[in-house]
């Protein structure tokens, strides 16, 4: 059954350059569906120069909010009236919401990685942390695990000098929520040691992600604790060569599709004031990422 678009249907969306490849307006529009809320999500392409007029434009026509993505995530800060306390410490906004055409910024991809940790039962209190990478992703996951009270988490990159200025961005808040920071170059001796007493690993790069199946981090799973969690960000493919390796040594592994699900069930209630049926964007999610029908469409 179509959805009836009327006057008082209210409008959100999700801005990126490029966007077609996004699963959001598949994601929201099943959960505003199963929600029954009068609302439709679409998606909008907007040029890097065109940025600060799209949302000037998303606000004078009253949208109630929308996500943000690449390459828009810093940008859009400038724009807003106002920045929540993740958004500010992350450095990156994904979500606004709309209040009677104030704009305030959030960013809810730390609700998701920290939710899908949660519900595989991990929690990152006083447990040693590595994270893979030092780009845009792992300043969140940074964040997350700082909030969590991890006891050490080391930074390990490719570029040293990127995972060092990342924890100098961080260490004022590190230092006050008693996290200790380390940055180091992944292929040392130093950062083996640190591996080797991980209590999770999170990879945080796009190594391994479709079509680049064959890449990973250049971690050895054998010299990993036994216990140690796997944590990867990327959900295309399902399972990666580094949760592979990993899962087959006997690891408990998480994959990145709960963290995507977790940041727009979180964008749902910040637009609604309501929770969102996770599993119904879960289903959907899947659905997408597998090419089948969607089991569940946007009725009226």
């Amino acid at each position: 059954m179509i959805k009836t678009i009327t006057g008082t249907t209210q409008n959100l969306g999700v801005m990126g350059w490029p966007i077609a490849h996004s699963l959001s307006p598949a994601m929201q529009n099943a959960a505003i569906a199963a929600a029954g809320v009068d609302a439709v999500y679409t998606a909008f392409a907007v040029e890097p120069q065109a940025l600060a007029l799209a949302v000037a434009g998303l606000r004078t026509l009253h949208f109630r909010g929308w996500n943000v993505t690449i390459p828009h995530k810093q940008a859009i800060m400038d724009a807003l009236d106002e920045i929540d306390e993740d958004a500010a410490a992350i450095g990156a906004v994904n979500t606004v919401v709309n209040d009677g055409g104030r704009l305030k910024g959030y960013n809810t991809d730390v609700v998701g990685f920290l939710g899908g940790l949660r519900d595989a039962g991990f929690d990152p209190a006083e447990k040693n942390v590595v994270l893979l990478g030092a780009g845009g992703a792992a300043r969140a996951a940074l964040w997350g695990l700082m909030k969590s009270h991890a006891m050490r988490v080391t930074v390990g990159a490719r570029h040293p000098e990127k995972a060092e200025a990342l924890i100098d961005d961080f260490a004022a808040r590190a230092s006050m929520l008693g996290t200790k920071l380390a940055a180091m170059h992944w292929e040392t001796e130093a950062f083996r040691g640190a591996f080797s007493h991980a209590d999770l690993v999170v990879n945080v790069t796009p190594l391994g992600m479709t079509p680049h199946t064959d890449d990973k981090p250049p971690v050895d799973w054998r010299e990993a604790k036994p216990d140690a969690f796997a944590y990867d960000i990327i959900y295309t493919p399902e399972e990666t060569r580094f949760l592979h390796e990993a899962a087959a040594l006997g690891h408990r592994t998480l994959n990145g599709e709960d963290m995507l699900v977790q940041q727009g069930a979180a964008a749902f209630e910040l637009w609604f004031g309501r929770k969102a049926d996770a599993s119904v964007m879960k289903q959907t999610l899947r659905a997408q990422l597998s090419g089948a029908e969607l089991v569940h469409h946007v009725l009226a």
